[in-house]
């Protein structure tokens, strides 16, 4: 019988939404709920397993972890794609990587609620008058706004959409991003500059890459008006942390909405949490009922095609 692992179960859920039963007769299934501190911890929790089912990038999974789990076959990660899985070595080593569908939507969705609860200073209010205090925040309007897209495809697609439902005026760059994507959504092409300098708001929705790593930072964060918020859905990275948190601290920008960071879970003493100017969530974009009955329905169904020797969805090709 194999051994599977549920990695990062955070809200232990997995079993609930889906039917791991129909693979009980070949797996016995162990869920871990927590993250593993480093790579030693991760290679001892799961040196004896078979195959690993994962929650998008929770855990890294690279080769030097790879190469030090001698039993593993099959890999299942939520969505289509898991750039803390080394693939390419996972193949090398035999080891099979697949897939799931997603929704698609989630993190769009967050998103724009960042930015409705930046304008609106909607945790400050709630909290405020949970302590006694009545109407001490003055809100921004949206409609008017102008909304700065960075990556416009899937999410950021969505958002334009959000941001014109509310009347708000959409501009958008990217490193490939074309006129026709533009003219399709109803959305202006700018520069790179001009979307820092006429923003009301940035929103980031690009794919963590090398050449995204640190794409907005101390340079780009100037170029913003004093008035600006920054949010940021996709990955930690792609704004310098450190340039991010000295706007921040100066005021050079009002404020950012984060979904995402550099380390993940935020430390409790990052210095983030010690910011007033932000609203924070803990990469939770994804984290719905309705994105979770695709994920694990598909994780499962992914293990049976593997088992039965029809694996589906197949991200590598195993060697």
């Amino acid at each position: 019988m194999r051994r599977l692992a549920i990695l990062d179960d955070y809200q232990n859920v997995a079993l609930d939404y889906a039917d791991w039963s129909r693979l009980k007769e070949s797996c016995a299934i162990t869920v871990f709920d927590k993250p593993f501190a480093n790579e030693d911890e991760t290679v001892a929790a799961l040196r004896d397993f078979h195959i690993l089912c994962v929650m998008r990038e929770r855990t890294p999974l690279p080769a030097s972890v790879l190469r030090r789990l001698p039993r593993l076959e099959l890999i299942v990660t939520t969505g289509a794609q898991n750039a803390s899985i080394d693939i390419s070595h996972a193949a090398g080593q035999g080891v099979v990587v697949c897939g799931t569908r997603s929704p698609g939507h989630a993190a769009s969705e967050l998103a724009f609620g960042l930015i409705l609860s930046l304008c609106r200073q909607i945790p400050r209010d709630n909290e405020r008058l949970r302590q006694g205090v009545w109407q001490t925040a003055i809100g921004r309007d949206v409609k008017g706004l102008t909304l700065g897209i960075v990556g416009l495809g899937r999410h950021g697609g969505n958002v334009a959409a959000y941001g014109q439902a509310f009347g708000m005026h959409v501009i958008a760059w990217s490193q490939n991003l074309e006129a026709a994507r533009c003219d399709e959504l109803n959305v202006e092409l700018v520069g790179k500059d001009a979307l820092f300098q006429r923003s009301d708001i940035v929103t980031v929705h690009l794919k963590m890459g090398q050449r995204n790593r640190d794409l907005i930072g101390a340079r780009e964060l100037a170029l913003m008006k004093p008035t600006a918020y920054i949010v940021n859905t996709s990955r930690g990275p792609i704004i310098n942390e450190a340039a991010l948190l000295k706007a921040l601290a100066d005021k050079t920008i009002a404020g950012a909405g984060l979904d995402v960071y550099a380390q993940e879970p935020l430390p409790p003493d990052h210095p983030l949490l010690k910011t007033d100017n932000t609203i924070l969530t803990s990469h939770t974009g994804y984290v719905t009922e309705q994105t979770y009955e695709v994920f694990y329905p598909d994780t499962v169904e992914a293990v049976a095609a593997y088992l039965a020797g029809k694996p589906i969805r197949i991200l590598n090709r195993a060697r």
